[in-house]
């Protein structure tokens, strides 16, 4: 055997070593990398919000809302305020934002599919113009004539 050979098998042998500190290094760096998007996926890593907790429930008065066609529209509802409201709510943003979203509908248009998208969009906008306070809407009471 030539020097020249035996140097060869003395090189492989060094990197034989470091090619499997590396391999093992990476297979490391996999795991904890997998094992870390699991546990962030299964714990709650989610970006939406936890829904506010409820707090007292403001009935408001009745109003009238004058439909198409001569007919009127009894409504009373209620506001679910979020546990963070401390005093009483003022409903005369809830009953106008409900003025305008009833007025002038049909009675056909609030059927029961109507009604319900009606109520969506109510409860969208009032709890926009509440900022927090508010978090959902109680229709108790709804007579068309």
């Amino acid at each position: 055997m030539s020097k020249k050979d035996t140097k060869d098998e003395a090189a492989d042998a060094a990197d034989a070593p470091k090619k499997s500190k590396k391999k093992l290094l990476i297979l490391v760096v996999v795991v904890l990398a997998a094992v870390g998007g699991g546990a962030y996926f299964f714990l709650g890593g989610s970006s939406e919000p936890a829904p506010p907790e409820p707090g007292k429930v403001f009935a408001l008065d009745a109003i009238t809302v004058n439909l198409t066609d001569g007919h009127y529209l009894k409504l009373r509802f209620a506001l679910q305020a979020t546990a963070d409201v401390a005093e009483d709510l003022d409903g005369s943003k809830a009953l106008d934002l409900a003025v305008d979203e009833f007025s002038n509908k049909s009675v056909a248009e609030l059927g029961d599919a109507g009604r319900l998208k009606s109520k969506a969009a109510l409860k969208k906008k009032v709890v926009k113009a509440y900022e927090g306070e508010v978090m959902d809407i109680y229709v108790t009471d709804f007579v068309m004539q």
